[in-house]
Protein backbone atom coordinates (compact mmCIF):
# COMPACT_ATOMS: atom_id res chain seq x y z
CA UNK A 1 0.00 0.00 0.00
CA UNK A 2 1.48 3.29 -0.58
CA UNK A 3 2.41 5.51 2.05
CA UNK A 4 0.68 8.96 2.18
CA UNK A 5 2.71 12.03 2.24
CA UNK A 6 0.81 14.75 4.71
CA UNK A 7 2.75 17.39 2.39
CA UNK A 8 1.04 16.28 -0.79
CA UNK A 9 -2.82 16.17 0.38
CA UNK A 10 -4.06 19.93 1.03
CA UNK A 11 -7.32 21.08 3.06
CA UNK A 12 -10.45 19.72 1.69
CA UNK A 13 -11.64 23.28 2.51
CA UNK A 14 -8.54 24.51 0.12
CA UNK A 15 -9.97 21.95 -2.67
CA UNK A 16 -13.41 23.35 -2.35
CA UNK A 17 -13.01 26.67 -2.59
CA UNK A 18 -10.36 26.41 -5.31
CA UNK A 19 -13.00 24.03 -7.43
CA UNK A 20 -16.14 26.52 -6.89
CA UNK A 21 -14.03 29.38 -7.85
CA UNK A 22 -12.35 27.29 -10.71
CA UNK A 23 -15.95 26.51 -11.76
CA UNK A 24 -17.58 30.15 -11.45
CA UNK A 25 -14.43 31.95 -12.69
CA UNK A 26 -15.07 34.54 -9.69
CA UNK A 27 -13.92 34.30 -5.89
CA UNK A 28 -17.41 36.23 -4.93
CA UNK A 29 -19.90 33.26 -6.66
CA UNK A 30 -17.64 31.04 -4.69
CA UNK A 31 -17.92 32.51 -1.49
CA UNK A 32 -21.38 33.10 -2.32
CA UNK A 33 -22.19 28.79 -3.09
CA UNK A 34 -19.92 27.89 -0.06
CA UNK A 35 -21.35 30.30 2.55
CA UNK A 36 -18.13 31.56 3.10
CA UNK A 37 -16.92 35.61 2.33
CA UNK A 38 -14.41 36.54 -0.39
CA UNK A 39 -11.73 37.46 1.81
CA UNK A 40 -11.93 33.63 3.16
CA UNK A 41 -12.04 32.20 0.07
CA UNK A 42 -9.27 33.54 -1.26
CA UNK A 43 -7.11 33.14 1.46
CA UNK A 44 -7.71 29.41 1.33
CA UNK A 45 -7.26 29.56 -2.43
CA UNK A 46 -3.67 31.19 -1.85
CA UNK A 47 -3.02 29.22 0.47
CA UNK A 48 -3.00 26.40 -1.71
CA UNK A 49 -1.62 27.62 -3.89
CA UNK A 50 1.38 28.51 -1.51
CA UNK A 51 1.59 24.65 -0.71
CA UNK A 52 1.78 23.94 -4.29
CA UNK A 53 4.31 26.34 -5.43
CA UNK A 54 2.84 27.72 -8.22
CA UNK A 55 0.03 30.33 -8.76
CA UNK A 56 -3.65 28.72 -9.80
CA UNK A 57 -5.64 31.78 -11.12
CA UNK A 58 -4.66 34.77 -13.00
CA UNK A 59 -6.56 37.42 -11.53
CA UNK A 60 -8.16 39.91 -14.59
CA UNK A 61 -10.53 42.81 -13.26
CA UNK A 62 -12.90 41.05 -11.27
CA UNK A 63 -12.86 37.46 -12.39
CA UNK A 64 -10.22 34.65 -11.92
CA UNK A 65 -9.03 32.95 -14.74
CA UNK A 66 -6.99 29.40 -14.75
CA UNK A 67 -3.17 29.25 -15.44
CA UNK A 68 -2.02 26.18 -17.06
CA UNK A 69 -1.41 24.12 -14.38
CA UNK A 70 -4.85 25.78 -12.62
CA UNK A 71 -6.63 23.98 -15.45
CA UNK A 72 -5.03 20.79 -15.41
CA UNK A 73 -5.19 20.39 -11.66
CA UNK A 74 -9.00 21.52 -11.62
CA UNK A 75 -10.08 18.45 -13.49
CA UNK A 76 -8.18 16.32 -11.01
CA UNK A 77 -9.55 17.99 -8.54
CA UNK A 78 -13.26 18.03 -9.54
CA UNK A 79 -13.14 14.24 -9.94
CA UNK A 80 -11.44 13.49 -6.75
CA UNK A 81 -13.92 15.56 -4.86
CA UNK A 82 -16.57 13.51 -6.99
CA UNK A 83 -15.19 10.43 -5.83
CA UNK A 84 -14.72 11.13 -2.22
CA UNK A 85 -18.38 12.15 -2.19
CA UNK A 86 -19.32 8.86 -3.75
CA UNK A 87 -17.06 6.55 -1.69
CA UNK A 88 -18.50 8.50 1.20
CA UNK A 89 -22.28 8.04 0.29
CA UNK A 90 -20.98 4.13 -0.48
CA UNK A 91 -19.56 3.76 3.44
CA UNK A 92 -22.90 5.62 4.84
CA UNK A 93 -24.99 2.69 3.00
CA UNK A 94 -22.86 0.13 4.97
CA UNK A 95 -24.63 1.48 8.16
CA UNK A 96 -25.05 -1.68 10.41
CA UNK A 97 -29.02 -0.79 10.52
CA UNK A 98 -30.92 -4.20 10.50
CA UNK A 99 -33.63 -2.34 8.61
CA UNK A 100 -31.40 -1.58 5.28
CA UNK A 101 -31.27 -4.38 2.26
CA UNK A 102 -29.25 -3.10 -0.71
CA UNK A 103 -29.97 -5.03 -4.32
CA UNK A 104 -28.64 -4.87 -7.27
CA UNK A 105 -30.86 -6.25 -10.11
CA UNK A 106 -31.62 -6.69 -13.66
CA UNK A 107 -33.42 -3.48 -15.34
CA UNK A 108 -36.53 -5.62 -16.26
CA UNK A 109 -36.90 -8.27 -13.89
CA UNK A 110 -37.08 -5.50 -11.20
CA UNK A 111 -39.80 -2.98 -12.59
CA UNK A 112 -41.97 -5.74 -13.80
CA UNK A 113 -41.84 -8.39 -11.83
CA UNK A 114 -40.03 -8.03 -8.46
CA UNK A 115 -41.49 -4.20 -7.36
CA UNK A 116 -44.74 -5.30 -7.82
CA UNK A 117 -44.94 -8.24 -5.29
CA UNK A 118 -42.48 -6.01 -3.41
CA UNK A 119 -45.51 -4.71 -1.22
CA UNK A 120 -46.23 -8.22 0.38
CA UNK A 121 -42.91 -8.38 1.86
CA UNK A 122 -43.20 -4.67 3.02
CA UNK A 123 -46.00 -6.14 4.91
CA UNK A 124 -43.87 -8.85 6.27
CA UNK A 125 -41.05 -6.37 7.37
CA UNK A 126 -42.77 -2.54 7.46
CA UNK A 127 -39.49 -0.87 8.68
CA UNK A 128 -37.06 -2.30 6.42
CA UNK A 129 -35.80 0.13 3.37
CA UNK A 130 -35.08 -1.53 0.29
CA UNK A 131 -32.63 0.23 -2.34
CA UNK A 132 -32.64 -0.74 -5.68
CA UNK A 133 -29.20 -0.51 -8.61
CA UNK A 134 -29.85 -2.12 -11.61
CA UNK A 135 -26.90 -4.10 -12.58
CA UNK A 136 -26.96 -6.84 -15.66
CA UNK A 137 -23.52 -8.44 -15.10
CA UNK A 138 -21.67 -9.74 -12.41
CA UNK A 139 -19.61 -8.04 -9.94
CA UNK A 140 -17.39 -8.47 -6.96
CA UNK A 141 -19.51 -7.36 -3.69
CA UNK A 142 -16.18 -6.13 -1.84
CA UNK A 143 -16.35 -3.02 -1.54
CA UNK A 144 -20.16 -2.28 -3.02
CA UNK A 145 -22.72 -1.89 -0.24
CA UNK A 146 -24.85 -4.76 -1.75
CA UNK A 147 -26.19 -7.19 -0.19
CA UNK A 148 -27.64 -9.58 -2.52
CA UNK A 149 -27.89 -9.49 -6.32
CA UNK A 150 -30.38 -11.32 -8.94
CA UNK A 151 -28.93 -12.87 -11.52
CA UNK A 152 -29.53 -14.66 -14.36
CA UNK A 153 -27.46 -17.19 -15.87
CA UNK A 154 -25.01 -19.67 -14.61
CA UNK A 155 -25.08 -20.28 -10.81
CA UNK A 156 -21.27 -19.47 -10.71
CA UNK A 157 -20.43 -16.33 -8.85
CA UNK A 158 -17.03 -16.03 -6.96
CA UNK A 159 -17.39 -15.94 -3.03
CA UNK A 160 -21.08 -15.96 -2.98
CA UNK A 161 -24.11 -17.97 -2.66
CA UNK A 162 -26.29 -18.52 -5.55
CA UNK A 163 -29.78 -19.72 -4.73
CA UNK A 164 -31.99 -21.14 -7.53
CA UNK A 165 -35.24 -19.05 -7.81
CA UNK A 166 -36.48 -20.13 -11.37
CA UNK A 167 -36.12 -20.60 -14.95
CA UNK A 168 -37.80 -18.97 -17.32
CA UNK A 169 -39.91 -19.65 -20.74
CA UNK A 170 -39.53 -17.51 -23.56
CA UNK A 171 -42.47 -17.13 -26.11
CA UNK A 172 -42.43 -15.43 -29.19
CA UNK A 173 -45.14 -12.59 -29.25
CA UNK A 174 -46.25 -9.67 -31.15
CA UNK A 175 -49.43 -6.85 -30.85
CA UNK A 176 -52.80 -8.64 -32.25
CA UNK A 177 -52.60 -5.84 -35.05
CA UNK A 178 -49.41 -7.01 -36.32
CA UNK A 179 -50.24 -10.24 -36.23
CA UNK A 180 -53.05 -9.75 -38.31
CA UNK A 181 -51.81 -7.44 -40.49
CA UNK A 182 -49.03 -9.63 -41.74
CA UNK A 183 -51.21 -13.11 -41.12
CA UNK A 184 -48.90 -14.53 -38.73
CA UNK A 185 -49.85 -17.88 -37.78
CA UNK A 186 -46.71 -20.72 -38.03
CA UNK A 187 -42.96 -20.26 -37.53
CA UNK A 188 -42.30 -19.64 -41.25
CA UNK A 189 -44.73 -16.59 -40.66
CA UNK A 190 -42.86 -15.30 -38.02
CA UNK A 191 -39.79 -15.62 -39.95
CA UNK A 192 -40.56 -13.57 -42.62
CA UNK A 193 -41.48 -10.19 -40.29
CA UNK A 194 -39.38 -7.84 -38.47
CA UNK A 195 -37.47 -9.67 -35.30
CA UNK A 196 -36.93 -7.06 -32.46
CA UNK A 197 -33.66 -8.81 -30.93
CA UNK A 198 -32.34 -8.77 -27.29
CA UNK A 199 -28.61 -8.04 -27.86
CA UNK A 200 -27.38 -9.80 -24.54
CA UNK A 201 -29.40 -12.75 -26.11
CA UNK A 202 -27.87 -12.51 -29.85
CA UNK A 203 -28.92 -15.96 -30.84
CA UNK A 204 -31.90 -16.46 -29.15
CA UNK A 205 -34.66 -16.43 -32.39
CA UNK A 206 -32.05 -19.09 -34.07
CA UNK A 207 -32.06 -21.48 -31.22
CA UNK A 208 -36.78 -21.23 -31.39
CA UNK A 209 -36.58 -21.42 -35.37
CA UNK A 210 -34.49 -24.09 -34.89
CA UNK A 211 -36.25 -25.50 -32.16
CA UNK A 212 -39.58 -25.50 -34.56
CA UNK A 213 -37.49 -26.51 -37.79
CA UNK A 214 -37.89 -23.01 -39.09
CA UNK A 215 -35.08 -21.98 -41.25
CA UNK A 216 -32.87 -19.75 -39.35
CA UNK A 217 -30.87 -17.55 -42.11
CA UNK A 218 -32.98 -14.88 -41.41
CA UNK A 219 -32.66 -14.96 -37.55
CA UNK A 220 -30.16 -12.53 -37.15
CA UNK A 221 -31.62 -9.52 -38.13
CA UNK A 222 -33.86 -6.65 -36.77
CA UNK A 223 -33.44 -4.00 -34.64
CA UNK A 224 -31.54 -4.42 -31.44
CA UNK A 225 -31.86 -3.35 -27.65
CA UNK A 226 -30.44 -4.66 -24.35
CA UNK A 227 -33.52 -4.23 -21.83
CA UNK A 228 -36.54 -6.77 -22.31
CA UNK A 229 -38.53 -3.61 -21.23
CA UNK A 230 -37.53 -2.01 -24.40
CA UNK A 231 -38.48 -4.54 -26.78
CA UNK A 232 -41.92 -5.87 -25.13
CA UNK A 233 -43.03 -2.00 -26.03
CA UNK A 234 -41.72 -2.40 -28.88
CA UNK A 235 -44.38 -5.36 -29.70
CA UNK A 236 -46.86 -3.60 -28.39
CA UNK A 237 -46.57 -0.83 -30.67
CA UNK A 238 -46.48 -2.84 -33.33
CA UNK A 239 -42.77 -2.91 -34.13
CA UNK A 240 -42.22 -6.49 -34.65
CA UNK A 241 -42.26 -9.88 -33.24
CA UNK A 242 -40.04 -10.82 -30.16
CA UNK A 243 -39.27 -13.46 -27.84
CA UNK A 244 -40.24 -12.42 -24.46
CA UNK A 245 -39.90 -14.60 -20.95
CA UNK A 246 -43.70 -15.08 -20.69
CA UNK A 247 -43.29 -14.05 -16.67
CA UNK A 248 -42.10 -10.65 -17.55
CA UNK A 249 -44.80 -9.70 -20.03
CA UNK A 250 -48.11 -11.47 -17.64
CA UNK A 251 -49.99 -7.89 -17.59
CA UNK A 252 -49.76 -7.61 -21.81
CA UNK A 253 -50.83 -11.22 -21.93
CA UNK A 254 -53.24 -10.93 -19.67
CA UNK A 255 -54.71 -7.26 -21.34
CA UNK A 256 -54.10 -8.70 -24.67
CA UNK A 257 -51.97 -5.77 -26.21
CA UNK A 258 -49.41 -9.12 -26.81
CA UNK A 259 -50.38 -12.55 -27.98
CA UNK A 260 -48.86 -15.59 -28.37
CA UNK A 261 -47.66 -16.75 -31.91
CA UNK A 262 -46.80 -20.46 -30.83
CA UNK A 263 -47.07 -23.15 -28.33
CA UNK A 264 -43.48 -23.93 -28.59
CA UNK A 265 -41.72 -22.49 -25.43
CA UNK A 266 -37.96 -21.68 -25.18
CA UNK A 267 -36.09 -22.85 -21.95
CA UNK A 268 -32.52 -23.33 -21.21
CA UNK A 269 -31.45 -26.44 -18.91
CA UNK A 270 -28.01 -24.22 -17.72
CA UNK A 271 -29.36 -20.54 -16.94
CA UNK A 272 -31.66 -19.54 -14.60
CA UNK A 273 -32.62 -16.72 -12.37
CA UNK A 274 -30.87 -16.98 -8.87
CA UNK A 275 -30.51 -14.71 -5.91
CA UNK A 276 -27.06 -14.39 -5.54
CA UNK A 277 -25.27 -12.44 -1.82
CA UNK A 278 -21.51 -12.79 -0.50
CA UNK A 279 -20.89 -15.57 1.70
CA UNK A 280 -20.17 -13.36 4.38
CA UNK A 281 -23.59 -11.99 4.43
CA UNK A 282 -25.24 -15.15 4.60
CA UNK A 283 -26.28 -15.78 7.90
CA UNK A 284 -27.40 -12.22 8.01
CA UNK A 285 -31.31 -12.10 9.58
CA UNK A 286 -32.56 -9.22 6.68
CA UNK A 287 -30.76 -11.86 3.61
CA UNK A 288 -31.85 -14.83 4.73
CA UNK A 289 -35.77 -12.96 5.52
CA UNK A 290 -35.42 -11.74 1.99
CA UNK A 291 -34.40 -15.09 0.70
CA UNK A 292 -37.07 -16.97 2.01
CA UNK A 293 -39.56 -14.51 0.82
CA UNK A 294 -38.20 -14.41 -2.76
CA UNK A 295 -37.76 -18.39 -3.03
CA UNK A 296 -41.69 -18.20 -1.54
CA UNK A 297 -43.05 -15.94 -4.47
CA UNK A 298 -40.78 -18.34 -7.21
CA UNK A 299 -42.35 -21.00 -6.06
CA UNK A 300 -45.71 -20.45 -8.37
CA UNK A 301 -43.56 -19.93 -11.50
CA UNK A 302 -43.35 -22.71 -14.06
CA UNK A 303 -39.61 -24.74 -13.83
CA UNK A 304 -37.96 -25.94 -17.33
CA UNK A 305 -38.27 -30.18 -16.84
Amino acid sequence: MTLLRRTFLPSTADLLAFEAAARHQSVSRAAEELHLTQSAVSRQIRQLEEQIGTALFHRVRQRVVLTDAGRVYAADVQNVLQQLSASTQKAMAFSSADGLLNLAVLPTLGTRWLIPRLPRFMALHPDVTVNFSARTEPFDFAGTPFDAAIHFGAPHWAGAVCQYLMHEEVVPVCSPGYQNQHGIHTPQDIARVVLLQQSTRPTQWAEWFERVGAPTNLALRGPRSEQFAMIAQAAVSGLGAALLPRFLIEPELAAGSLVELSTTVLTSSDDAYYLVYPETRAQTPLVKAFRDWVVGECGGQRQAA
